[in-house]
C-alpha cells in the first residue's frame, strides 16, 4: 500500500464565470481535506465561488493519437459549424 496520498485535481469557478476551470492538482487524504486544501491554496484573492475536486484516478480522458476515429463523425454534421447559420443584421460582430 503506498503511503502517499491521492492526487486530487482542482476545478475552481470564478466570480464572474459561468463554468469550472482547471486551475491546478494537490495531495489530499480525503475530498473534504482536499477542498480544504484547494481553498487554501488556489482562492488567497477570494476571486472564488465554488470549488469541485476531483481524484485524479476518476478523471477518464480520450488519448490525441485517437483523436481522428473519434471526433470525424462530428464533420458530417454541418449543422454544428458556425458557417451553416445565416446571422441576422441586427446583431452585429460577435
Amino acid at each position: 500500500m503506498s503511503s502517499e496520498w491521492p492526487l486530487w485535481e482542482i476545478f475552481i469557478r470564478g466570480q464572474h464565470g459561468l463554468n469550472h476551470r482547471h486551475v491546478g492538482s494537490l495531495h489530499a487524504p480525503d475530498a473534504e481535506m482536499a477542498l480544504n486544501h484547494a481553498r487554501d491554496v488556489y482562492t488567497r484573492r477570494n476571486e472564488g465561488v465554488s470549488i469541485w475536486v476531483v481524484r485524479s484516478t476518476d478523471i477518464v480522458a480520450s488519448a490525441p493519437s485517437k483523436r481522428g476515429p473519434l471526433f470525424e463523425p462530428s464533420n458530417s454534421k454541418i449543422y454544428r459549424h458556425p458557417t451553416f447559420f445565416k446571422i441576422p443584421e441586427e446583431v452585429g460582430k460577435m
